[in-house]
């Protein structure tokens, strides 16, 4: 399921850099609907890494994984926070104008947050997943997987409907041998359905 996350994180980055590169000088609609989608992508990814900051890596700890990694984990975490920030307040100035230059400012924040968001998803799967794995069948692990998934419906429709917008067809299958398949088409078409009406027409435009 992290990977799959990792998917759709650096899918909504990718492009929202290319719809941003698109922009029309002074389309106010198309500055807002793109404002919309990047606070809903901050908010998945934010709850994502704070979810890990609050149950995954003090797991890790206890079961004795390198501390040096776990900090690493920890600072890219901070950084990406601040880069989020940044990008957030480069998409205020484009909502607020609708300028091909605060426009394309945007854009050069997002590609920016690009970076430092890939580099950290990278890392973790390259060094600290194949940590994880053998741990997956205790049941430290399954306790710490049931506190991560505790949200309000609404935030877990959001989540699915946000998680199958443009997946491919990889993600799919993994999600449909993990999760029942009318469970998140219920919960992304009923409590998530706040998302196919706000920001899933961003990527049809």
């Amino acid at each position: 399921m992290n990977r799959v996350i990792h998917e759709a994180v650096r899918r909504d980055l990718a492009r929202l850099e290319a719809a941003l590169a698109r922009a029309k000088d002074g389309d106010l609609a198309r500055s807002r609907q793109l404002d919309r989608a990047y606070d809903n992508l901050h908010r998945e990814l934010t709850r994502h890494h704070e979810g890990e900051d609050t149950y995954v890596f003090p797991f890790l700890a206890e079961a004795g994984l390198p501390s040096d990694l776990l900090t690493a984990m920890e600072d890219e975490h901070h950084a990406m926070a601040e880069a989020l920030a940044e990008t957030r307040s480069a998409m205020a100035a484009y909502r607020s104008s609708g300028s091909a230059a605060d426009a394309e400012s945007a854009r050069a924040s997002v590609a920016r947050t690009q970076t430092v968001v890939n580099r950290h998803l990278d890392h973790e799967e390259q060094d600290l997943e194949p940590l994880l794995q053998p741990l997956m069948t205790t049941d430290g692990w399954k306790a710490t997987e049931k506190k991560l998934r505790r949200a309000s419906p609404v935030v877990i429709g959001l989540f699915f409907a946000w998680l199958q917008d443009g997946m491919t067809d990889e993600g799919r299958a993994y999600l449909r041998s993990t999760i029942p398949s009318p469970v998140t088409t219920f919960f992304s078409r009923v409590p998530g359905r706040g998302y196919h009406r706000d920001i899933a027409p961003t990527w049809q435009s």
